[in-house]
């Protein structure tokens, strides 16, 4: 494994990190035995943006005596509400659940305390001069975090945190296709083909985010990399908006060649997936090369792609729409088999029972269509 500095943290970061949000739902076994290979690889950093108090319990419970060899990128501003992932700006909830956040992990501190999703002029202005901020600023001087940072998909707001010089890092989402996406294609706006800059011109990256890599590598802010991978989508040819597949380590490749990136974090659920995320650090650059991106325009648009993220979250119906969409997309892809309606039938709850509020698309940071989505998934399972 090798290691990079974080930034001005100083802290020498795994360049392979763990992506917790996978680990969700899974039986403690089975996150305590990833961790664990995670670990036994080398990685020392790893991300729970995620309030649900049960896989908050479970990675406390798989770091239970090796806390001091991994460093936790924890979240405040995320929130546990009926059952469901939400996000708050009330400081007094904000502090509860980072206080559930130490509880629950067995800490009394977070090495990366992040302000969770600025994705809008409107989140930053509220967050940057509001008692989030100084909450968080607060906590660092006491610290309860030993390092502050915010998570982003928005390259203009992330751009305009780093230069306010209050955060070390940034958990941002990059890949090769959100790298040619132009930065006015901002949520909850409808994306189109002119959101999408020329590669020629360009020479495979939106100007805003050329600057922001540079940027965060010239004054010491550190990026760890979520949405590497697209969602699986720049994993095969039909779905990919360049018409060819890349392998998983082709798009980490691509990530830790950005200036200023420390890590990328990949959501891995088990050790298999662990080990294969590891063949990274043992390949040629021959097979990592994924310069044959550039030969040619994207053919369409990442338009309406679910990342699976579950920022959409709460719902009023309580549909998992995160699950629900993955299940849709497979079905899309390869048919409904009845292994895959076995899995839409277990659903707590089913696309059929959305009622059209539209409150998840205002919040999607990728712009689905979620409502029109549930429609179509309510066609195809048949409720």
């Amino acid at each position: 494994m090798k290691y990079r500095t974080l930034g001005r943290t100083g802290f020498q970061v795994s360049e392979i990190g763990l992506g917790g949000e996978y680990l969700e739902g899974k039986p403690l076994k089975q996150v305590c035995n990833t961790v664990d290979a995670a670990m036994d690889a080398g990685i020392n950093l790893l991300d729970c943006f995620m309030s649900n108090p049960d896989i908050r319990s479970d990675l406390g419970t798989a770091l239970k005596g090796k806390r001091d060899k991994m460093y936790i990128q924890g979240h405040f501003r995320s929130i546990w509400k009926n059952g469901q992932y939400g996000r708050t700006m009330d400081v007094k909830v904000v502090q509860a659940f980072f206080e559930d956040l130490l509880r629950r992990m067995q800490t009394d501190y977070i090495d990366l305390g992040m302000i969770h999703m600025i994705d809008n002029a409107q989140e930053y202005e509220e967050i940057f001069s509001g008692p989030i901020l100084e909450y968080a600023l607060e906590l660092k001087q006491k610290g309860l975090i030993r390092a502050l940072g915010i998570s982003c998909h928005n390259p203009v707001q992330a751009l305009r945190a780093a230069k306010t010089g209050l955060i070390d890092l940034m958990l941002f989402s990059v890949n090769p296709a959100y790298d040619v996406l132009n930065e006015n294609a901002e949520r909850p706006r409808k994306l189109n083909n002119r959101f999408f800059d020329s590669m020629q011109e360009l020479g495979g990256i939106n100007p805003v985010r050329e600057e922001l890599y540079r940027y965060c590598e010239m004054h010491g802010v550190g990026i760890t990399v979520m949405k590497s991978l697209a969602a699986g989508a720049l994993l095969s040819d039909k779905t990919s908006p360049f018409g060819r597949a890349m392998t998983v380590q082709q798009c980490m490749h691509y990530a830790l060649s950005r200036p200023g990136v420390a890590s990328v974090l990949v959501g891995m659920q088990s050790p298999e997936q662990v080990a294969d995320c590891l063949r990274y650090e043992t390949m040629t650059p021959e097979e990592l090369d994924y310069s044959f991106l550039f030969a040619a325009e994207p053919k369409f648009s990442m338009q309406g792609r679910c990342m699976y993220c579950n920022h959409c979250l709460p719902c009023a119906k309580h549909i998992n729409i995160a699950q629900l969409s993955k299940y849709l997309d497979m079905a899309l892809l390869d048919g409904v088999t009845p292994t895959l309606q076995g899995h839409y039938d277990a659903l707590e709850h089913h696309a059929g029972e959305c009622i059209g509020c539209g409150r998840c698309e205002t919040q999607c940071p990728f712009n689905v269509p979620i409502m029109q989505r549930m429609k179509q998934a309510a066609e195809l399972f048949g409720k």
